[in-house]
């Protein structure tokens, strides 16, 4: 690598970098860490702070931020420059690091494995060794040597079992090509470096069978199971336990080709099926720092959770993580959607049927039943490292069974609801984009130009859209398509204006309808109670719902509301502010509010309105009665309203409702069904305000 032209660099061994074959100085070992943590990053955004956890760990100096930085500064001055191939950028506060494969020697490696995969596709065995071998020449020692901290151990051991991978692949070559005691001398001493890495020592006991050694086969077996009961207390695998009952039994058909399982080979036919990154994912960097380092904790078996409300961009976030530790999962990455194009739950059946298949089990293979597919499941997975991606999981029934792993793998799951009886190992919630996130999403997806002809709008339009990725990215993309067009047109053809502004009879725009798909899809997967409690919740004109106006708006009992709403805020769809009292987010309300119309009818939405208002205005008048003296002379409206049996609580309350009663005092006037049906409680509310000093500072 170093004698050839332009710049190159290497993470197969110490961190270096060339320049026409001369090598360049990189810095301190924590300036190489730097390089090293942005190289392996994929593409993918890099917080300071992520890169000051990797460098330092939990003892940073007071300083580090601003340290990273000057050696973020030295490094584009040594690596960088017109015409050079490697670009670190600066997006939203973190760094992205763009180089081309062909520079990066880990970028070598992959695409000489890819290569290996066409020739064994192919059927020429010789070349795909060779390509194997010519990736594995790359290889310099331990990776990333002299770097130290939990990012560089983490990354370490993933290299370190993609290396491994590479290495079995191209024993499995040899001996089908008849290498047999050469490939039996390499793999003792690597079966006693590795000595619980089962597909090692399948080769090693296949190899030593081929030379005439079966004795030493056996040995080699009897070793192994007796390290595997003793270290982790397992016995060994299906695949190892096969080949030693085929080797006493001397099988004729393992001297053929055939025997080496090449189906099933764990570095050429590993899976590679994630979904595409998202280009332009932005923010979040925090979030996915945490995921990072968790997912790839040396020889652990997590399985992390996402949830959010529909359409937070949880399946955006769990595909760009996964892309972000791949390289730490070198056996497969795996992507399952467990919904269908019907929108209904897939089971866990043919969940386990697509994984399996994924992994090179014929389906005439697979067994009936969940129990038996789970453990062909298991098995398949001991002594490799996978990760798989479950993406809209609506029950825990539906991935029980694929949760047992084993160490070294793990697993990302997305949910709109936590599911808590899931032994998941974490679960970070994924909230809204931070409002300079959504800015910075916006910028890079319509143009920094773009966005700075018109700040101040996209700051405004941005959060009217409260802050969602999806409706951010597409307002961004309609711009982008304008070259000449508005940011103000734009605004006007979106739905925000219309539907907060409750303009109800107007055709959806087609962007509109894009950006409310998940929400959509969310709200069908709702029970008839919950469904009807999401409409008409909306309909309160008022920052947040209590426990007991809720129970108005539906006409239940307290206990029931509870239930109702701790149920919607489970799903996201309405947000506890704590005090037991819940809100919406912007954009949802407007839409639940559409379709209580749509689906309750005018008359029923009155009629939930009026029993809020009501409920609101008796309340208050038994306060203003309550806290006196002027009030001892309002009339106790008829209603379900609350008593007080103090002042002080009566005023309390009049104070923290300030905003609910003023906005149902205005709602009430401007339905003109409320209003004649609350037409005295309206007037003797608002004439109690007037008439009573104490009443007006409780509210005012």
């Amino acid at each position: 690598m170093a004698a050839e032209r332009g710049l190159r660099l290497a993470v197969l061994g110490p961190v270096r970098a060339w320049r026409d074959g001369r090598e360049i100085d990189l810095g301190s070992p924590q300036q190489r860490a730097v390089l090293a943590i942005l190289l392996l990053s994929d593409g993918v955004q890099v917080s300071p702070e992520t890169l000051v956890d990797g460098v330092w760990g939990d003892d940073p100096p007071r300083t580090a931020v601003g340290t990273v930085r000057t050696y973020v500064y030295r490094l584009r001055k040594v690596l960088g420059g017109d015409g050079s191939p490697l670009v670190i950028e600066s997006v939203a506060g973190g760094y992205v690091v763009r180089v081309p494969p062909e520079v990066l020697d880990l970028g070598m490696f992959r695409h000489r494995l890819a290569q290996a995969r066409e020739a064994r596709r192919a059927g020429d065995l010789a070349r795909a060794a060779t390509e194997l071998r010519d990736a594995l020449d790359l290889w310099q020692g331990t990776p990333l040597v002299g770097i130290k901290g939990s990012f560089a151990d983490g990354r370490r051991t993933g290299l370190r079992s993609l290396q491994l991978a590479a290495i079995e692949g191209r024993f499995d070559l040899d001996l089908q090509l008849g290498c047999h005691e050469q490939v039996a001398l390499e793999l003792t001493e690597l079966v006693a470096e590795h000595p619980l890495r089962e597909r090692l020592r399948e080769l090693l006991m296949l190899a030593l069978y081929r030379s005439g050694q079966q004795a030493e086969a056996i040995d080699v077996y009897q070793d192994g199971r007796r390290l595997l009961a003793e270290e982790l207390g397992i016995d060994p695998g299906p695949a190892l336990r096969d080949l030693y009952q085929r080797i006493l039994a001397a099988d004729r058909e393992l001297d053929a080709e055939s025997a080496v399982r090449p189906p099933s080979d764990q570095s050429l036919s590993a899976p590679s099926q994630l979904p595409p990154d998202l280009p332009d994912f932005t923010g979040r960097a925090d979030l996915l720092a945490r995921a990072v380092h968790r997912l790839t904790c040396p020889d652990a078996t997590t399985v992390l959770g996402v949830d959010g409300l529909a359409g937070v961009g949880k399946t955006s976030f769990a595909v760009h993580l996964a892309h972000a530790v791949r390289n730490s999962f070198p056996d497969g990455q795996v992507f399952v959607d467990l919904t269908d194009e019907g929108g209904q739950p897939v089971g866990p059946g043919l969940v386990l049927e697509f994984l399996l298949q994924a992994f090179g089990v014929p389906l005439r293979e697979l067994p009936e039943s969940v129990g038996q597919r789970a453990a062909l499941w298991r098995s398949t997975l001991r002594g490799r490292r996978v990760l798989v991606v479950l993406d809209d999981v609506r029950h825990s029934a539906q991935v029980r069974e694929l949760l047992a792993m084993s160490p070294g793998c793990a697993m990302v799951i997305t949910s709109q609801r936590r599911l808590v009886d899931l032994p998941v190992s974490h679960w970070l919630r994924l909230d809204v984009l931070e409002p300079d996130e959504a800015l910075a999403l916006f910028e890079r997806v319509a143009g920094r130009d773009r966005v700075s002809d018109d700040l101040d709008m996209v700051i405004r339009l941005t959060g009217k859209f409260s802050y969602l990725p999806l409706p951010v990215r597409m307002a961004a993309a309609r711009l982008a398509s304008r070259p000449r067009g508005s940011l103000a047109v734009i605004e006007h053809y979106l739905y925000v204006d219309k539907y907060l502004n409750g303009d109800l009879g107007q055709p959806m725009f087609e962007d509109c309808r894009i950006a409310a798909a998940p929400l959509d899809r969310a709200y069908r997967r709702l029970d008839d109670t919950l469904a009807r409690a999401f409409r008409l919740l909306a309909l309160a004109d008022a920052p947040d719902v209590s426990i007991m106006s809720a129970a108005a708006i539906l006409d239940v009992e307290p206990d029931i509301a509870v239930t109702v709403l701790e149920s919607l805020a489970d799903l996201h769809l309405i947000e506890p502010d704590g005090a037991r009292r819940y809100h919406y987010l912007g954009l949802i309300r407007p839409w639940a509010r559409q379709q209580a119309f749509y689906q309750d009818g005018v008359a029923a939405c009155d009629a939930a309105v009026a029993r809020y208002v009501g409920f609101l205005l008796a309340t208050a008048c038994n306060a203003l009665q309550t806290v006196g003296p002027a009030g001892s002379g309002i009339r106790v409206l008829d209603g379900a309203g609350l008593t007080f049996c103090d002042r002080e609580a009566a005023a309390r309350w009049l104070s923290e409702h300030r905003r609910h009663l003023l906005a149902a005092i205005d709602q009430g006037k401007a339905n003109p069904t409320v209003a004649r049906t609350l037409h005295r409680e309206l007037a003797t509310l608002a004439q109690a305000l007037r008439a009573d000093p104490a009443a007006l500072r409780a509210v005012a």
